[in-house]
């Protein structure tokens, strides 16, 4: 497993590190009950501090997506299917905002939105 950590993004660190562990999860690049680095080696290998990871390990553990075992380590959670879902329709609401956005910079109706979906399956 790889995480890059990018100090210009803007993005906060620990979100960086739940953000793509998150998504290897959800894309079954990580499967279940696989062990991750520890805390403490996750942070000397991307030169963070433990309590970076720490809040990015607590964070997915509080949605589900991993569990931890006492001086064992922090686990892949078994699959939530509801869980991923819920994940993928929250995507799928954020790319039809995009949509959105762009169809009306467009001057395209919802009908014609409509029309290129029924097109774009037929093919």
């Amino acid at each position: 497993m790889k995480i890059y950590i990018n100090n210009k993004s803007g993005i906060p660190i620990y979100d960086q590190i739940y953000s793509q562990i998150k998504n290897s999860i959800i894309t079954g690049e990580l499967q279940e009950n696989y062990p991750l680095p520890s805390i403490r080696n996750l942070a000397k290998d991307l030169r963070i501090s433990v309590i970076t990871t720490k809040r990015a390990y607590d964070e997915l553990e509080k949605e589900g997506f991993i569990y931890t075992v006492p001086s064992k380590g922090c686990f892949v959670a078994p699959k939530n299917i509801e869980l991923i879902r819920e994940e993928n329709l929250k995507k799928i609401e954020k790319y039809i905002e995009e949509i959105k956005k762009l169809a009306h910079l467009c001057n395209l109706s919802k009908e014609d939105i409509i029309e290129m979906i029924n097109l774009l399956e037929e093919n």
